[in-house]
């Protein structure tokens, strides 16, 4: 089996997997009376994409999942809130990925942030109040805590798993 199917593949069951972290997200009764804070279990599986495979499948690997789950879970308002968050973290992963000053927890806390934030700029968008942004303290403290969670886990994941272009 060539490479490219090989991670055409591999990206296929990582869509899985990030969509399997979705769903199970939305079973953990995980609720810090705080709207709109969840632990991002799926951005693990982003995570892990940017690092052993590559952006382009990453974001593929991403939008698959943000598609599946606003069909499954959240519906349209859910997908478009999600679909702004993913696409801001993920530009911001990518850069800080790229240029080589970020630990994979580094990468992973301007992520979480960044998804906050891609989300509060569709609610406030949404619902046309500025007054919404008050909000962005406990979205920047929530992104930084969960960033970093899932950082450390990546990190000891990424330890475990073959380097990029070694046989999967």
């Amino acid at each position: 089996m060539n490479s490219i199917a090989r991670k055409t593949a591999l990206a296929g069951m990582l869509a899985a997997l990030a969509l399997i972290f979705s769903y199970v997200e939305v079973l953990i009764p995980f609720q810090p009376g705080l709207p709109g804070v969840k632990l991002g279990l799926a951005n693990l599986v982003i995570v892990m994409a940017l690092y052993r495979l590559n952006a382009r499948y990453a974001l593929l690997i991403n939008f698959i999942r943000v598609l599946m789950a606003g069909l499954l879970f959240t519906g349209v308002f859910g997908f478009f809130y999600s679909l702004a968050g993913c696409l801001l973290s993920f530009a911001v992963m990518v850069l800080l990925r790229r240029s080589g000053r970020f630990s994979v927890i580094g990468v992973s806390m301007a992520g979480g942030v960044a998804h906050n934030i891609g989300q509060l700029m569709i609610a406030i968008a949404t619902v046309s109040n500025l007054r919404l942004a008050a909000y962005y303290p406990v979205l920047l403290f929530s992104g930084l805590a969960t960033g970093i969670l899932i950082g450390l886990v990546s990190e000891l994941v990424l330890r475990h798993l073959p380097a990029e272009g070694a046989r999967i």
